[in-house]
């Protein structure tokens, strides 16, 4: 089996970047030059006494098989060229589930966790071909590499023999193992983006003297928004920009370049980048358009730029961008009109004139941010990256987010659930369609989609979704500035009670209630307010209420037991001004004593920053807070440990199902053997070609029976192909010749509710798993929730027990319930096939019968396909 990619990219301890690829014939002088280089106390403790290399060893890693050997060299751009700066990699053994493995690294590279990467990358190859561990023959003086084997999450046992130590461990990606990876990655990203958000200098590359040029005003932003670093405007004549001396190419800058910045014609952006790197540039953000967006041609061009940043082991935001603004380093490299207010909420566009939009929103709701990156084409930086660097960022509470595309959006989904737990995410996520540009085969498929998928990743993520800016901004504004509900009760102070009554009704719509308030608040309330007033909730300060209504009654509501939240709406009215009334909700509210947060809703025609213009923008927005107070409160989840899963047997069926073609439907027996693997509980059936063989399997399972269609992958119903409660041998005769062979002969099961499960591959996010009411109506019914797979034990619990299908499985109207329990773990043995099995492109199970104890599934299909996983050069 050949390995999936030719060449990977890998983040280091210190935030550069390494290229990891196969070492080809051509390499042989490259490899022995990186040898020759090696000091003796390294060849020494990888070679164990070999003082030298020749060709007969730097051979036997070339073009490695993958089969008997696999081989990795890590590569970094030098004087034009490639420099070979590391060697991993393994021999098969005599028992073919064990390797030997053995790395080294450059003298001057030692130290960076380059040789951590390297194991991470052979061990996913060589797990692709079979192998189960590592050994690794180790000189015990040779600490380093002792260490790595140590630190790299796998589970290893140490044996010494004499001046050896003996170092074994299996290489399956245990869970403490990816925690370990997604560990390292973190440190290694964050390192990588700190010259981005605290530069030591700026070079913009096509900063134009000229006003009104793209380059010269980011160049003017730089420089007005204060900066305190050396900035430096390079344009062809060397001309000075904004009062600033001025430099014809970015290697003529006397000092270092940690920043640049480059806005020229794309035809001319890679030679920028290049002699930008050369001059030892580590964080380049290309404005510029004229790449992926245009076409093959652009395409061509953003990969040759991207290939040069990683070869230098640098990084790279855009191309095709409006810049990055980070308000600690007092950086505004961007060339948006305005300056950016300063805050807690940092946001990542991948549109820059979507971003400038909110941008414009977020100022009139006083909103102020602590960043801004406009991602662009996201060739290397993309949300994923960011995500990590401010999960650490102190001056960020809030992240804000515009997606049109996931680059890795399982990577997405790991990374967005821990940060979520510390730090509200939002996000705008557009361009959603169906999936897929055929008509989908099964029930499973039909009901799913894209937009399921973006649905399930962000719920499970705990990403809090908004369709509009609008509804983006007050929602950041609310998690910004408030404390979180600590559930959905509200109170409604108002002075126009036809405007009480439509907050009330708003709140209805996002999931609010109003409670009555308690008889002592309603008495205080009283002994403060006009005798016409109303002191129900809501409450109704009539007309004539002043700034001094509000300031009384707002503390009295705050402090009943039954009020999570406030939503205090004000009319003009006369001798009452909308920045009196701001100024004693302020005042009523400056402790935050009450630890429950308070939206003003002024329907002024100016309003003070922070204040709501319509109730139902602030009730949506409470409501997105509650949400997100709940997700909290929800319990983290594990991945369960399901037993009885047997991953070869069904691998072997798909092997034998795809020999001779590239997709189809499984046959019954296929279908059966597949499911077994994974111990998915079936009902007992027997293949039977015509009438005799049915009546047969008939008496056998016995009476009543149900006799259905064989034919892989027909939907049985809508053909006919279905005959139910067949309480004799005449009737099953009949039914079979009116069916047509084959059929499958299968026990009645009564009793039961019938139920929807099942897994579609989505090209873009994975497996999803499906649930939901079952039988003939399931794609009319709708109603099936979704989770992207490895579902937790939290996930799968969720599935099972959440809205009309809950209520189902609790029993409705009297019926017995399901056992929740029984479904759950379907689930999450559907999760596991799906997620060791991505040839399985579609699978129905439907329905599946959830009786009081246990659950069966009585009918299934299956699609297998052959498949190449895309890959990318990315691994982090």
């Amino acid at each position: 089996m050949a390995v999936a990619a030719d060449a990977l990219d890998v983040i280091l301890r210190d935030g550069t970047t390494l290229r990891l690829r196969p070492p080809r014939a051509a390499d042989e002088v490259a490899l022995l030059s990186f040898f020759s280089g090696l000091s003796q106390q390294s060849l020494y403790l990888r070679f164990h006494g070999v003082g030298s290399v020749g060709p007969p060893i730097v051979e036997t890693f070339l073009d490695p098989d993958w089969v008997d050997r696999g081989a990795l060299i890590g590569t970094l751009a030098d004087e034009g060229g490639e420099r070979v700066v590391a060697l991993a990699g393994y021999a098969r053994l005599r028992d073919p589930a064990r390797a030997e493995v053995a790395f080294v690294v450059a003298d001057a590279f030692q130290g960076r966790g380059i040789g951590t990467r390297m194991l991470e990358r052979l061990a996913a190859l060589a797990a692709d071909q079979g192998i189960e561990r590592f050994v690794a023959e180790v000189l015990s003086e040779n600490t380093a590499m002792l260490r790595v084997l140590a630190e790299a999450g796998f589970e290893a046992v140490r044996r010494l023999d004499g001046s050896t130590v003996e170092v074994e461990f299996g290489i399956a990606p245990t869970e403490a193992y990816r925690d370990q990876v997604e560990r390292r990655d973190h440190v290694a990203v964050v390192a990588s983006l700190r010259p981005f958000f605290a530069p030591a200098s700026v070079a913009v590359i096509g900063a134009s003297p000229r006003r009104g040029s793209i380059g010269g005003e980011l160049f003017r932003n730089v420089v007005e928004g204060g900066f305190p670093r050396p900035a430096y405007p390079v344009n062809r004549s060397g001309a000075a920009v904004a009062g600033v001396s001025g430099y014809r190419s970015v290697e003529e800058i006397p000092g270092p370049a940690d920043l640049a910045i480059v806005s020229l014609p794309g035809d001319l952006v890679v030679d920028a980048a290049a002699a930008a790197l050369r001059k030892g540039v580590r964080a380049l953000v290309v404005i510029s358009a004229g790449f992926a967006e245009l076409g093959r041609e652009g395409v061509e061009r953003q990969d040759r730029l991207l290939g040069l940043v990683r070869a230098h082991g640098a990084r790279l935001i855009g191309p095709n961008c409006l810049g990055i603004a980070a308000t600690s380093a007092k950086l505004n490299a961007t060339f948006a009109p305005h300056g950016f207010p300063p805050g807690n909420v940092a946001f990542s566009s991948q549109s820059g004139a979507l971003g400038l939009a909110l941008l414009e929103q977020a100022e009139e709701k006083g909103l102020g941010f602590s960043a801004f990156v406009s991602i662009g084409n996201k060739a290397d930086v993309s949300s994923n990256d960011l995500l990590e660097y401010w999960e650490d960022d102190p001056e960020t509470d809030v992240i804000l987010l515009y997606l049109e595309s996931f680059g890795n959006p399982r990577k997405f989904g790991r990374i967005a659930r821990r940060i979520a737990r510390k730090k509200p995410i939002l996000a705008m996520k557009s361009g959603v369609t169906r999936a897929g540009a055929r008509a989908a085969s099964s029930h499973t498929a039909a009901l799913a989609g894209s937009e399921a998928a973006v649905g399930a990743l962000f719920r499970q993520a705990g990403v809090i979704r908004s369709g509009s800016l609008e509804e983006l901004v007050d929602i950041a504004a609310v998690l910004s500035t408030q404390p979180l509900p600590r559930g959905r009760r509200v109170a409604v102070l108002t002075n126009a009670g036809g405007l009480g009554i439509l907050c009330a009704d708003a709140c209805d719509a996002a999931g609010l209630e109003l409670p009555p308030l308690s008889e002592e608040t309603m008495t205080a309330l009283r002994d403060g307010l006009p005798r016409e007033a109303s002191v129900a909730n809501p409450v109704d300060m009539l007309g004539s209420a002043t700034a001094a209504s509000y300031e009384t009654a707002l503390p009295v509501v705050l402090a009943d037991p039954a009020v999570d939240g406030v939503i205090v709406l004000f009319v003009p009215a006369a001798r009452v001004a909308a920045d009196e009334v701001s100024a004693a909700i302020a005042r009523a509210t400056a402790t935050g004593e009450s630890g429950k947060p308070v939206l003003p809703v002024l329907l002024a025609a100016e309003r003070p920053p922070g204040a709501f213009p319509y109730p139902e923008s602030a009730a949506r927005a409470l409501g997105r807070a509650a949400e997100r107070a709940e997700w909290l409160r929800r319990p983290a989840g594990s991945l369960p440990a399901v037993e009885g899963l047997n991953p070869n047997a069904a691998r072997t069926v798909l092997a034998q199902a795809l020999a001779a073609a590239d997709e189809r439907w499984l046959e019954p027996a296929e279908l059966r053997q597949l499911l077994q693997a994974y111990g998915i509980p079936l009902v007992e059936e027997r293949l039977a070609a015509d009438a005799n063989e049915a009546t047969a399997a008939a008496e056998d399972v016995g009476f009543p029976v149900a006799a259905k269609s064989a034919i892989a992958g027909a939907h049985k119903t809508e053909r006919g192909g279905v005959a139910l409660d067949l309480e004799n041998a005449e009737a099953v005769r009949a039914a079979v010749e009116r069916i047509g062979g084959p059929v499958v002969i299968q026990p009645m099961v009564k009793g039961g509710l019938e139920l929807l499960a099942g897994v579609v591959q989505d090209p873009v996010f994975g497996p999803l798993v499906a649930f939901g009411p079952g039988g003939v109506l399931a794609e009319l019914i709708g109603e099936a929730g979704f989770r992207l797979a490895p579902l937790t034990d939290v996930d799968a619990e969720e599935l099972v027990r959440e809205g009309k299908t809950g209520q189902l499985v609790r029993g409705f109207r009297g019926a017995p319930p399901a056992d929740a329990h029984a479904l759950a773990d379907l689930l999450c043995r559907l999760s596991a096939l799906g997620e060791e099995l991505p040839e399985v492109v579609e699978l129905d199970l439907n329905p599946v019968m959830a009786l009081p104890h246990g659950c069966v599934a009585v009918d299934a299909r299956v699609r297998v396909q052959r498949v190449q996983a895309p890959r990318s050069l990315k691994t982090w």
